[in-house]
């Protein structure tokens, strides 16, 4: 017994040390490398403080609507649905979320309509959407804003972001600093 007790209280004592301690001081260490010393960018505006890497509400139709969330977009969670694509639960979610945006965007095809704006991110707080997601969108836009499509195009391209290294990932749009930029407009 002694032989095999003592070797696991060992190592559970040297795990609790490295996991707890050194490893934890390691990712804090390399955290304060990335922008804002990985507390994820901020931007105030109007006296408000915003999040760009946590996924937002947008559902005005004067502002571009986000990528749905599964968690309400409460950043406290994050997590999927965990349901399939065979689920008929989700099926009739997502269902849901494309007669809402068709809805409110009556020019769209419902063939049109990029998945990223009617199925949740595996996180549920996705802030980015796709350029296609965005520009799918520009004609309410317009509308409701009294603003020519060309200017909001020209916006949603000013906002892309590039994927990295040209190679990993796709084009994407943080919908905040997209919505922000088009209430900085008038």
């Amino acid at each position: 017994m002694k032989t095999n007790l003592f070797p696991a209280i060992k190592l559970t004592i040297v795990c609790l040390i490295f996991f707890m301690g050194i490893y934890t001081l390691a990712i804090l260490g390399i955290a304060q490398f990335a922008p804002n010393s990985g507390k994820g960018e901020i931007i105030s505006q109007n006296s408000k403080t915003y999040y760009t890497n946590i996924g937002q509400s947008f559902t005005v139709d004067k502002y571009f609507n986000s990528r749905p969330s599964a968690v309400g977009y409460n950043a406290a969670g994050s997590g999927g649905s965990n349901k399939g694509p065979s689920n008929p639960d989700y099926l009739a979610e997502v269902q849901a979320r494309i007669d809402t945006f068709l809805v409110h965007n009556p020019e769209v095809n419902k063939s049109e309509i990029p998945s990223d704006l009617v199925t949740a991110s595996g996180s549920g707080l996705d802030p980015n959407i796709s350029a296609q997601a965005a520009m799918v969108q520009v004609k309410r836009i317009a509308k409701t804003r009294n603003m020519k499509e060309e200017s909001v195009t020209q916006l949603i391209e000013q906002h892309t972001e590039q994927p990295l290294f040209g190679l990993f990932g796709t084009e994407k749009i943080n919908v905040l600093k997209l919505n922000l930029a088009l209430d900085n407009l008038k």
